[in-house]
């Protein structure tokens, strides 16, 4: 693992070095691909989505689309509820700096977010027990569905891709999955592939 900032701390990084500027995402996309290009040999994926969140996040204003500032009078914490840092390091550390569910890591050029198991929202708590490391894409996959949709949907891929290279095995494997789902009800408005 290299010892290198996230995609969003360099995006931070540059609002900062250029405070109440109305910047567009180019200049702060070819920044942040030329600094991350240093420790790393594919460039970074999604910045643009990257300055999105630190926007929902209260970190950044949006001046107009495409277009946000860096205001350190204005910003402030929206989400209360992220991990402390140490906490946050050792849920990192413990899933191996890997998106849990398709193992890419930031060598791969993704940016990795530690996510709540349990939202905050239903009582989930802060602690590494309720933390999971995931891929940016992932992380709203999980967002727009329920973990066991997601879950679901997951292995729908993974049959899918176990069906194009023929792998028998994995094949029989997300069979067993989907009759899980099945026997105990969960998620049946997400057809099986094929059916079967």
């Amino acid at each position: 693992m290299k010892n290198s900032q996230t995609i969003s701390e360099l995006i931070m990084e540059y609002f900062m070095k250029h405070p109440n500027e109305d910047i567009p995402h180019g200049p702060i996309v070819d920044w942040v691909a030329e600094q991350w290009l240093k420790d790393h040999e594919s460039p970074p994926r999604d910045p643009w989505r990257a300055i999105r969140k630190l926007h929902q996040e209260g970190k950044l204003i949006k001046v107009r689309k495409g277009v946000y500032k860096y205001d350190p009078a204005y910003v402030h914490n929206i989400d209360l509820w992220d991990f402390p840092p140490n906490i946050k390091k050792a849920i990192l550390e413990r899933d191996g700096y890997r998106c849990i569910v398709c193992r890419r890591g930031t060598e791969d050029g993704v940016e990795l977010v530690v996510d709540h198991i349990k939202p905050k929202d239903k009582g989930g708590t802060n602690d590494i027990d309720n933390g999971e490391t995931l891929c940016m894409e992932h992380n709203l996959m999980k967002k727009n569905y329920s973990q066991t949709e997601a879950g679901k949907r997951y292995f729908i891929k993974i049959y899918e891709k176990a069906v194009a290279v023929n792998d028998g095995r994995m094949i029989r494997f997300c069979k067993r999955v989907f009759d899980a789902y099945n026997e105990f009800g969960i998620n049946g408005h997400v057809p099986r592939p094929n059916g079967k």
